[in-house]
This record gives C-alpha cells, structure tokens and sequence, in this order.
C-alpha cells in the first residue's frame, strides 16, 4: 500500500510539474507581449493577440503528454465536473498553474523593469494591464465596469471550453493530436480578436491571478482594484470558472449526448494519441 502510495504521489507531482512547466511558457508569452507592446511601443493588439495563441499552443506542447495540459483552472474544474477528471486533483492542478503564472509574471516583470519605470515611473493603472486584466482593458470611456467585465468573462470561457471538448472530442471532428494545441492556440488567437473589449479576454483565474499578485508584490500598489477603485481581481477568477461550466454543460447538451460512443475512453483531461474517428 505503502509503494502505491509513493507511486500515486510522484505521478501527481509529476502532473503539476507539467501543469507549472506549461502555465509558465504560456504566460512569459502572453505577459511578455503586453509588455512589449505597452512599455516598448512595439506592436498592437493583433500581435497581442497571436502572441497569447503562441503561448497557449507551446503551453500544450510542453505539457499535454503529461497532463493534456488544462493550465487553466477553469478547464481543470470543468473536467472535473463533466468528464470524470478526479477532483482530487483539482486544486493541486490550479496551485501549479497559478504558481507558474506567478514565476514567469516575476521574469517578465525584472525582464522590463526599465522600460515600465520609464513609461510609468509611479507603476500605476497605466501599466497595470501587462500584467493583470481589467474592464474596458483600464478605460475610462468605454462604460464597462466589474459586472460589464462578469459578464464577458463569462461568455467568453463558456466559448473557450465549449470549442475546447469539441477539439478534444474523438467523437466528433477532432484534429490528430499533434495538431490539437495548434488549434486551441488558434481559438484563443479568435476570442482575443474578437471578446478582447470589455475584459482583455483573461479566460483563466490563473493567468490573471498570478501575474496579479506578482506585479502587487513588486510595486504596483492597485494591483487588486480597477480603475474606477472597485475591488476587481476576484472577477478574471469566479467568472472564468462560471463561463466554463456553462461552456461545458452546453457542448454537451447540444453536441456532445448525440454523438456516437467511443471504441476506446480517454483518461480525463488528457489529448488523444490519435484521431480515432477518421
């Protein structure tokens, strides 16, 4: 019992070492680039865009044999609560995913250190956003507030998981598996360009979290709140993990129950070897 247990607990940490390893590539990525664009001047939305579905494809790449490589705690809890992912291991997998962010927010942030003091020598709402997001993505003027914000965040995972299980599927028209984090990449690229207004599109608790807490420790002293002074982190955390139940519940419902049934189940969470419905 003893050596099954010892055996249980490397494969578990071993699980979160890819859930870290993975979140980590991701984020240096997606931070990185706001980074550039914001303190450097160099880019716009569009390479923010691409460079966030870069990030999430090589995130998977570095972590999907292992894990399937969820480094989102909303997928993570969605898995859990509708493909048998064992909850046991739900929030180890979003401590490791939260802390990779964490640690890679911290290289981006001593990375661009210079160039942040330089556009933003008080650290303030005006740099916030690389690290964090925020309604309006920090505008005044565009009207949206935390619930604006809720509610796109919402609505945006809901589409991020829903798209995710019908990639993942073999049932359905799902891609081989070495073009699967290629795909996923590509739908975060889409929702980026498309549900990046209200909310700068966080999807998942830990890539707003994270680099949250990271820039909180290193200056930026309104890390929690938004600009309008509400207290807004707990927002990229609640309303993700909502949006990916609904995301989830209604692939199932309007895709998933009538497909046909697999020859062979796939552990929980993990991408297929194969494409076994072609």
């Amino acid at each position: 019992m003893a050596t099954t247990e010892a055996v249980k607990a490397k494969t578990l940490l071993g699980e979160c070492s890819a859930e870290f390893a993975g979140t980590f590539i991701l984020i240096l990525f997606g931070v990185g680039v706001v980074a550039q664009v914001v303190a450097g001047g160099i880019g716009d939305h569009d390479s923010i865009a691409w460079a966030w579905g870069i990030g999430v494809t090589l995130g998977i790449y570095v972590a999907g044999r292992m894990t399937g490589a969820h480094l989102n705690p909303a997928v993570t809890v969605a898995l859990a609560a509708f493909r048998g992912f064992s909850w046991r291991k739900v929030l180890p997998y979003a401590l490791s995913q939260f802390l990779g962010a964490f640690v890679a927010a911290l290289v981006v942030r001593w990375n661009y250190t210079e160039a942040l003091h330089k556009v933003d020598p008080g650290l303030t709402i005006k740099t916030q956003g690389v690290f964090s997001t925020l309604p309006g993505n920090g505008s005044l003027d565009l009207g949206v507030h935390m619930w604006g914000g809720f509610r796109d965040q919402i609505i945006g995972t809901a589409i991020l998981m829903m798209v995710i299980l019908a990639i993942t599927d073999l049932r359905n028209t799902a891609p081989a598996a070495n073009l699967a984090p290629f795909i996923v990449g590509l739908l975060v690229v889409g929702i980026g360009m498309a549900w990046g207004t209200n909310a700068g599109y966080a999807i998942n608790p830990a890539r707003d979290f994270g680099p949250r807490v990271a820039s909180l420790i290193t200056g930026y002293g309104g890390a929690l709140k938004d600009q309008f002074g509400d207290l807004y982190f707990w927002v990229p955390i609640v309303a993700p993990i909502l949006g990916a139940l609904l995301g989830a519940f209604l692939y199932d419902l309007l895709v998933g129950r009538n497909l046909p049934i697999a020859d062979e189940d796939e552990e929980p969470g993990r991408i297929p070897e194969e494409n076994t419905s072609a």
